[in-house]
């Protein structure tokens, strides 16, 4: 973490000091649980469930996931003792905390396009996972070789590009798959959420696929007090103004996150954390023993 990140989260966390119901934003797969093939066995990292559960407890944070995923199947998989909002389908689908569920609709003429290749991809899943989604197509070929990947991928190209010439339609690239689809993306997700929003809610929002640059962007355009975090084991480019790794560097964000809203974290106090937590950094970078990053939490 350079100097500028670390800025950067002192000066947001120090913004949620007293705000009202400030927007704690969160994609779901990669960010919050580890990436499975079966996506219905994605649970959580270890203290993950516990610290949501204490923000929510706390009621002074609107919580909030934006996931790829049809909403309903995020709160079976996070199992909070409160039901979250979750925005689905990228942002297509809003599935209300009360279960009220309310859908973009779409032009007739690229439902049409998508029910021609659903009916397709059911004949031949081009050796890929095809899933067959309200809003859109996707093909998925994590887990298969590098040659497999790419052939799979040429051939979806081959089918979903002349397709996304249709009005409403268009391409989503995501690590290991494609999608064909309609409706808002995680980006008009967030801008729909902070337009309900008190004027100056502070806002964050956590991500770590290609797909979540959308909502980064979004988030970076904010004049309210924001955070865009890209929350990866790995570096990737990415217009997020901060890098942690999960699952450790996500347990502390929302540690902090807790303690700062609460009004238990001070300015100095965070600033001490944050030293702490570069200092965990530099010790990791060169190969220290005594000091493992945890010691920063």
């Amino acid at each position: 973490m350079d100097r500028t990140e670390t800025e950067k989260l002192h000066s947001f966390f120090y913004s949620l000091e007293g705000a009202q119901a400030p927007l704690l934003l969160l994609d779901y797969d990669g960010t919050l649980a580890d990436f499975r093939i079966d996506r219905f066995t994605a649970r959580p990292w270890s203290g993950v469930r516990e610290l949501l559960n204490a923000i929510q407890k706390d009621r002074q944070t609107r919580l909030m996931v934006i996931t790829g995923r049809p909403a309903g199947e995020i709160n079976p998989l996070l199992r909070l003792d409160k039901p979250v909002e979750v925005w689905g389908l990228h942002g297509a689908e809003r599935l209300h905390a009360d279960g009220r569920r309310e859908i973009e609709e779409a032009p007739p003429e690229a439902l049409a396009k998508l029910d021609e290749l659903r009916e397709l991809l059911r004949r031949d899943n081009l050796g890929g996972l095809f899933e067959d989604k309200p809003n859109a197509a996707v093909m998925h070929w994590r887990g298969r070789s590098p040659r497999q990947a790419k052939l799979i991928e040429e051939k979806t190209r081959a089918l979903f590009e002349p397709a996304a010439e249709v009005s409403g339609l268009s391409l989503l690239p995501f690590e290991s798959g494609i999608e064909l689809r309609v409706g808002r993306d995680k980006g008009g997700a967030v801008e729909a959420i902070v337009a309900l929003a008190e004027p100056g809610t502070p806002v964050t929002y956590l991500g770590d696929d290609l797909t979540d640059e959308a909502a980064f962007n979004a988030v970076n355009r904010l004049k309210n007090p924001h955070l865009s975090m890209l929350m990866r084991r790995g570096w990737r480019s990415t217009e997020a103004e901060v890098w942690l790794r999960p699952p450790e560097e996500l347990l502390w964000f929302l540690r902090q996150w807790r303690s700062a809203v609460n009004g238990t974290g001070t300015a100095r106090g965070e600033s001490n954390s944050l030293e702490r937590f570069e200092a965990a950094e530099r010790s990791a970078a060169f190969g220290g023993s005594s000091f493992s990053r945890e010691d920063a939490f």
